[in-house]
């Protein structure tokens, strides 16, 4: 028997059809193969509509269809990841009110805010975990004041997997997970916070159904089975947000375990047993896929959203779509580590959590007309990332976080050498790079509820491994370069 499983990003959607049996990927699509547009009417903004997800969704359902026929009546469940926090808005005929408000989206921000100093701190980092910050309540509440009209049409608020689950079944339900990432979850009652719904005057009908991550969540519909290409009523069984699902793909379970990603955004995400969070706020904690009250397993998230985003903004920019991320890591093979003084921030998609909300923007500084080229840009734009990265796994190892290695997937900045020896190199651990993807760990574990695999760690047991980058001797190169990286950024902050 098959699987499929989805893996709703910003920049595209990615679909993976596995051998439950094996565990092998049979075959994976993905659609668009440029990024996917994100429309920001005013900056700070970022909206997507939730019909080009479906549409992409249906895409690589049919190309893979198309490449294994054979597979489409052995197809038993379904498995989707998706980008978190967003928020996406239907009316009682399922239909989409407004544009989906994304998770890179900060006009909310000062709802968070507000709610935080109204709530308490106490109750906000005991009881959330959180800060209600930029989370889909506070762009939910955003909704309620900005657009009373479009409020007044809401049946139900979804998260972005949980808009696709609806249109593969017509059900509308929703995860403890999903929840928790949008700030709507009471960790230490276990319920809802009836806090969060009283400070933004929300409606608890306004939230759907709360089912497990595993469990059946409805099957496909005759319409989901004609626009996909699917068999009609196949189970969907396993939902959460990308950043667990991507730490469950590489069987980043238990405590002190770590996984990171490089796409749109960065993320580096580690694994504890405790209901506690970073009372400075730059980190997030949500409820990890295999949390329950019984069993405490916190993802804690730091997040960098100017990762992969810059790295696009200079192949489209500085040199063509036409050039493959491949043909620009070559063409720096040459380019000394320091990138001969060239430095770059990369925080320029909104506010950045671990610079306590800050939108400081990008930076390209020391600039050398008579030195630098393109080639010395894309060393600069890749380091700087690296940096951000370094940056923000320091802030972990303050709370007690000291990764010996971190494992990571094969789709991402982590392909590149450049990038993932710099990290090695200056933290002085491991980057293990596992042949997966978020869409494959979905797949996967979509067949817990069906029986095929007794828990997530059996269902990610065979994934292998394809390289690993290890540190070398100490390179003072690396750490000259991050310190004078680091000062531009302390500037950039003190002048915010």
């Amino acid at each position: 028997m098959y699987a499929i499983g989805y893996d709703i990003g910003s920049s595209s959607i990615k679909a993976a059809l596995v051998n439950l049996a094996s565990g092998a990927r049979l075959g994976i699509a993905q659609y668009p193969e440029s990024e996917m547009p994100i429309t920001a009417i005013k900056a700070g903004w970022a909206e997507q509509d939730p019909e080009e997800w479906w549409k992409a969704v249906c895409h690589t359902s049919k190309q893979l269809l198309a490449e294994f026929p054979e597979t489409r009546n052995q197809i038993s469940s379904i498995g989707i990841s998706y980008q978190m926090h967003g928020l996406v808005l239907v009316d009682k005929h399922k239909q989409i009110i407004r544009p989906a408000i994304i998770w890179c989206d900060s006009r909310a921000i000062p709802y968070g805010d507000s709610a935080y100093k109204e709530l308490g701190s106490s109750y906000c980092l005991e009881h959330l975990l959180n800060s209600p910050g930029n989370f889909t309540a506070a762009k939910l509440a955003w909704v309620q004041e900005h657009e009373p009209e479009n409020y007044s049409k809401i049946h139900k608020i979804m998260l972005p997997g949980d808009y696709i689950a609806m249109r593969l079944t017509e059900n509308i339900t929703t995860s403890m997970s999903g929840l928790s990432e949008g700030i709507f979850w009471d960790f230490r009652q276990h319920v809802v916070s009836k806090k969060i719904l009283e400070h933004f005057n929300i409606d608890a009908s306004l939230l759907p159904e709360i089912l497990p991550c595993t469990s059946e969540q409805g099957v496909t519909s005759n319409s989901a089975s004609k626009a996909t290409g699917l068999a009609q009523g196949i189970p969907v069984t396993y939902r959460a947000g990308d950043q667990a699902n991507n730490a469950l793909s590489l069987s980043i379970l238990e405590p002190g375990e770590i996984a990171a990603t490089g796409g749109t955004s960065g993320v580096v995400y580690g694994v504890s047993d405790q209901l506690k969070t970073d009372s400075k706020q730059r980190i997030n904690s949500f409820a990890h896929v295999n949390h329950s009250k019984e069993q405490i397993r916190i993802g804690q998230l730091l997040c960098i959203n100017g990762a992969g985003s810059q790295y696009a903004w200079i192949r489209k920019q500085i040199h063509s779509t036409k050039k493959t991320y491949a043909e620009l890591e070559s063409r720096i093979a040459n380019i000394p580590v320091g990138s001969l003084g060239l430095r770059m921030i990369p925080f320029g998609n909104g506010a950045e959590r671990m610079l306590n909300n800050l939108q400081t923007g990008a930076q390209l500084n020391n600039l050398q007309f008579a030195l630098h080229t393109k080639d010395h840009i894309i060393r600069a734009g890749l380091e700087g990332i690296a940096f951000a990265f370094v940056y923000g796994i320091h802030i972990l190892q303050e709370l007690g976080v000291d990764p010996q290695h971190i494992r990571v997937g094969n789709d991402n900045l982590f392909q590149s050498p450049v990038f993932s020896s710099t990290i090695a190199e200056f933290l002085g651990c491991e980057i293990q790079v596992m042949d997966t993807t978020g869409a494959d760990g979905a797949a996967k574990a979509s067949g817990i509820a069906q029986g095929f695999y007794s828990d997530f760690k059996e269902a990610v047991a065979n994934t292998p491994f394809i390289q690993t980058f290890s540190p070398t001797t100490k390179d003072s190169a690396y750490e000259n370069a991050y310190q004078i990286w680091k000062n531009d950024l302390n500037t950039l902050i003190k002048n915010k």
